[in-house]
């Protein structure tokens, strides 16, 4: 296939970038670095399949030759970053959404949306299924995001119905690994950061609220199966295993043009996770409590039938083994190596 990949110079579009390119894949990854970075695709530059393009999707975007898929991952991901930039947010989201939109309905060419657990809000129910409406307040600070997502799907699901494109919407929960920038404002690598730092680690609230993290490699398997998984089959033909599907289960398993949850059902409080970073790299560092942000989700935990049906995907890496990959990945990047 030849793919397009909107933000692919982020922490999560470069992974995928990385998955796809070793599947044999042709990616163009394109990317106006306003959170991405060079670094994170530089190995693949001089790939004969991979290309970068600097630009920004709110624009017009036109590609040369064929596209199979274009994959929409452009946005700012981290709480630090759309507040920092709400209305690039929101562009990114609407105008963004749009364009890419547009190029794979003039290409014909499969489209998937990276979209989130945010469209949640601070959840009524737990764990999340994907048949949850959510609980967003839309005008907090945090609602640009949440709602730039949330406008997104509605407009990936209205070209579906409307010009019968064949689109995915993909919902990411908690995603840690590699390549996250030091200083992006994410629990896990705030904490790692600061306990590398011997700085007191920075929680909010009392920290019994909860998240769910999974690892990146997990995270990139489950986009790719959902990318590749052909949308004409039903649950029973895209297993290979045996066993007997019920209607109930088949039903949820619902077509792949509906949202899609990818994450880890293991749930932990924020302090549980805090105080794990803490054994994993022997720090010293204290944790100090801070005000809890304004909409700041009590609990976050996926429901995962509907990848476990659909998809066959669920988490392999436990997260142990996880942070300590990270951590490492962390004390390279600090020590400037």
């Amino acid at each position: 296939m030849r793919i397009l990949i909107t933000g692919g110079a982020g922490f999560l579009g470069s992974h995928l970038a990385e998955s796809l390119v070793g599947l044999g894949h042709h990616v163009i990854s394109m990317d106006n670095l306003s959170t991405g970075k060079i670094e994170n695709i530089a190995h693949l530059m001089g790939n004969e399949l991979f290309a970068f393009v600097k630009y920004n999707v709110c624009d017009y975007v036109h590609v040369e030759g064929r596209l199979d898929a274009v994959m929409h991952f452009a946005s700012p991901a981290s709480p630090q970053d759309y507040l920092d930039m709400p209305i690039a947010t929101m562009k990114v989201g609407g105008l963004g959404t749009h364009k890419a939109l547009g190029l794979a309905k003039e290409k014909g060419a499969r489209f998937l949306l990276a979209s989130t657990s945010e469209v949640y809000g601070d959840p009524l129910v737990n764990p999340q299924s994907e048949a949850y409406w959510g609980n967003v307040n839309p005008i907090s600070p945090r609602g640009v995001y949440d709602e730039a997502k949330r406008f997104a799907e509605a407009m990936t699901m209205a070209y579906h119905r409307y010009h019968g494109m064949d689109t995915r919407i993909v919902r990411i929960f908690n995603t840690f690994g590699p390549r996250m920038r030091p200083n992006d404002g994410r629990v896990v690598s705030n904490f790692i950061v600061q306990a590398i730092q011997g700085k007191p680690l920075t929680v909010y609230g009392d920290g019994m609220q909860t998240r769910s993290f999974c690892y990146v490699d997990d995270i990139v398997r489950g986009i790719v199966a959902l990318l590749l998984v052909e949308s004409d089959k039903t649950p029973e033909q895209r297993t290979d295993r045996k066993s007997f599907f019920t209607k109930q289960e088949a039903d949820q398993a619902s077509s792949v043009h509906d949202p899609v949850n990818l994450g880890n059902p293991r749930e932990l409080t924020v302090l549980e996770i805090a105080k794990q970073i803490l054994q994993l790299t022997g720090s010293s560092s204290q944790i100090t409590y801070h005000p809890l942000p304004a909409d700041d989700p009590k609990v976050r935990r996926p429901d995962i039938a509907r990848a476990k049906l659909a998809l066959e995907w669920e988490p392999r890496v436990e997260l142990e083994d996880a942070l300590v990959k990270t951590i490492h990945y962390f004390r390279k990047v600090m020590a400037g190596c």
